[in-house]
């Protein structure tokens, strides 16, 4: 439907910087710490998604989870997007990733094909289970729009749920009466921003971390509903990415859950300055994959 890093990373790429190079933190950022609610809500619990301008695997995964069990009721959901048809998609890559657009497509269409040849009845299942979902999805230019604004209140959620949607303003999260959860593939406060499965693992990090946090207006400032690590210390960057989301689904149905059985409690992240990392360039890829492939030659 459509409705009208490293410490010697110093370029492009990234950590992020105001003047100092590091932001730091508000005390105004985040609401205080306690309880998402205090009692189960004896029904289901009502969510919207937010979505970007198509749902990747893990976020499709992630809506089937949703509309597949029984103490979830998914009303809704809105990805900023001009549609989710295949051309839609297609634009949307260009715009965004610019000359390297053909090879981040070339990437995708070789991952959807591998995992088609591993698990051919598993993922034709996802498909069926995605496309009736996606019934209740609908895609808007301006996902801050004043017609998808009244439509969400309309459809009075429990809770609003991010993954994979540009940054949400006030007016759109804090719609749902216990406001917006979102999944963050990084440690907080260590790693924000972009990408950061793939800094910690060109950092030589020893674990990974998947957070989810409640939305806020400072970017990955939220206090921590949940939160988690894998080892990936030796593992190739796709591994540990993998492995990462997997924890990640785990972890935000487990918070979608609490929320509902009113067992959900907020942690302030730790105070201090942070970095925020930035979608790396293509020569922090070239230097990930010339380590890696330098150390798969050593260890034959």
């Amino acid at each position: 439907m459509a409705l009208p890093g490293s410490a010697d990373v110093v370029s492009s790429a990234g950590p992020l910087s105001d003047r100092s190079g590091i932001e730091e933190r508000s005390e105004s950022d985040s609401p205080p710490a306690g309880r998402l609610t205090t009692r189960d809500l004896g029904r289901p619990i009502r969510v919207v998604v937010f979505g970007g301008a198509f749902l990747e695997p893990a976020a499709q995964q992630f809506v089937a989870l949703l509309d597949g069990h029984p103490e979830v009721e998914l009303v809704g959901g809105f990805c900023q997007s001009r549609g989710f048809d295949l051309w839609s998609r297609i634009a949307d890559v260009g715009r965004r990733r610019g000359l390297a657009a053909p090879l981040v497509l070339g990437v995708y269409t070789a991952r959807a094909v591998l995992r088609c040849a591993r698990r051919p009845r598993s993922q034709l299942i996802l498909r069926q289970r995605v496309r009736k979902a996606l019934t209740r999805f609908t895609a808007a230019p301006d996902i801050h729009s004043p017609a998808v604004l009244q439509r969400v209140r309309a459809l009075a959620p429990d809770l609003g749920l991010v993954y994979g949607a540009p940054i949400l303003k006030p007016q759109l999260f804090e719609i749902p009466t216990f406001g917006t959860l979102g999944i963050h593939h990084g440690k907080l406060p260590e790693y924000r921003g972009k990408k950061t499965t793939f800094w910690a693992v060109l950092n030589g990090e020893v674990t990974a971390g998947v957070t989810i946090q409640l939305i806020t207006a400072g970017l990955d400032r939220g206090h921590i509903v949940r939160a988690g690590e894998v080892p990936i210390a030796g593992k190739r960057y796709g591994r540990a990415a993998a492995e990462v989301q997997e924890l990640g689904l785990r972890l935000y149905m487990d918070a979608v859950l609490a929320v509902k059985r009113g067992i959900a409690t907020l942690q302030p992240q730790p105070h201090g300055a942070s970095p925020l990392y930035r979608q790396p360039a293509p020569q922090h890829y070239l230097r990930l994959w010339y380590r890696q492939a330098t150390r798969l030659q050593a260890g034959r």
